[in-house]
């Protein structure tokens, strides 16, 4: 049967504790026990059902992380306060000192500094790899290989990870593979194609408003049960647990994601084509000459389009300037880092996003310096909007 994740988030019956149709927002830090006893099995882990202080669990963040199973098809989920601590967070607890991961080189900024700069103070090694090279994935596994780490879509350059065969190699050798599907909500469910661990950002698409920070991780229960492990557990510990009334707006957010999946898609493929009309070099996914098409294909559902994100080439950074800055002045959208947002963002990823990536890798990996990654927002007359693009390509002369 076919997967179909709004259905999933559709069918949860949440409402509030007096018959509100939206559930009830928690705002107590800790919890009443009427028997002691059940408070002492809360804190050896052997409840279900109850409630201790809100940095483990909380009601709100319960409904919220239930919604993110389910759109995911994973047993159980987790919130954190950013889409970074649900990364870090993730590979702490799976990592030890001595341990080693391999990752893709091409990813966002700050999980690439996480990577190539903080692990290093618990000597935990971390090799770069081309993602999309299953064969130089597989030559750089060592046998203290805990953790395969990618992005579904890269960032910012887009490439596909093929997370069938990289599930291939993490069960080869025994390691965990974890993917951040940040880019992809709807489009994508990494653990059915064999994904152990999925992290988000929730600003970005999920919530979709650029109205707070937030993150999440969604695995098995066991997982999710080390995580908030009283003694043990790197979430528990290092705290980073996500406001009750942000898990609300986030949860009833998600009601409206499929269809705000739909028309991200629906304008970025517009413009990717317009853009190639035009003769301005641009990299989408759901172009059939893109190098991960068929891969990507083979995973999505499709009725949720190839994605809301595109990248074009200006060659030079004062060349992307200037063009942000002239889109910017006609209303396209906003100069801005993040996506998901319902008004289009750009920026130019080398300078922002992924400015933590030094820049000699930055050319290796083919970020220009006038590389241009735009989200795409809700625009309801897209052909309006490529004609402010085309006009502000016009005056700077471009076209």
């Amino acid at each position: 049967m076919k997967f179909d994740p709004a259905s999933k988030i559709q069918d949860l019956l949440q409402f509030g504790e007096f018959g509100g149709v939206n559930p009830s927002i928690t705002d107590s830090a800790t919890y009443t026990f009427l028997q002691a006893k059940d408070m002492l099995d809360t804190f050896q882990g052997e409840t279900e059902d109850y409630f201790l202080y809100s940095r483990h669990w909380n009601p709100s963040n319960k409904y919220l992380a239930d919604a993110m199973a389910a759109m995911e098809g994973t047993e159980s989920a987790w919130l954190t306060a950013s889409g970074m601590a649900a990364i870090t967070n993730t590979i702490l607890q799976l990592c030890n000192s001595g341990d080693h991961i391999v990752t893709s080189i091409t990813t966002y900024g700050g999980t690439f500094a996480f990577f190539h700069n903080y692990l290093k103070k618990f000597n935990i090694e971390v090799s770069f790899v081309d993602i999309t090279d299953l064969k130089a994935v597989e030559k750089a596994i060592n046998p203290n290989t805990k953790v395969i780490y990618t992005e579904t879509v890269t960032n910012p350059m887009l490439q596909i990870s093929d997370i069938p065969e990289l599930k291939k190699l993490a069960k080869k050798y025994g390691a965990k593979l974890v993917v951040d599907n940040t880019f992809t909500p709807m489009i994508v469910a990494p653990k059915l194609h064999g994904a152990d661990i999925v992290v988000y950002s929730l600003t970005k698409y999920v919530n979709g408003k650029n109205d707070l920070v937030a993150g999440a991780v969604c695995a098995d229960q066991v997982f999710i049960n080390s995580l908030i492990d009283l003694n043990a557990g790197s979430s528990m510990l290092l705290g980073p647990v996500l406001d009750p009334l942000r898990s609300s707006q986030i949860l009833k957010n998600m009601h409206t994601l499929h269809i705000r999946m739909k028309q991200h898609s629906k304008n970025a493929l517009y413009l990717s084509e317009k853009f190639k009309e035009a003769g301005i070099p641009v990299v989408y996914p759901g172009f059939k000459e893109h190098r991960g098409y068929e891969v990507f294909t083979k995973m999505l559902n499709s009725e949720y389009g190839y994605g809301g994100m595109l990248a074009i080439d200006m060659k030079t950074s004062d060349m992307a300037n200037a063009l942000m800055e002239v889109m910017e002045e006609k209303g396209v959208g906003y100069l801005a880092v993040s996506l998901g947002y319902f008004k289009t963002l750009f920026s130019c990823s080398g300078k922002s996003t992924s400015s933590e990536v030094p820049e000699e890798i930055q050319k290796d990996i083919g970020i220009s310096d006038g590389l241009v990654r735009f989200s795409m927002g809700l625009d309801n007359d897209i052909e309006r909007t490529w004609e402010m693009i085309h006009s502000s390509l016009t005056e700077l002369k471009i076209l």
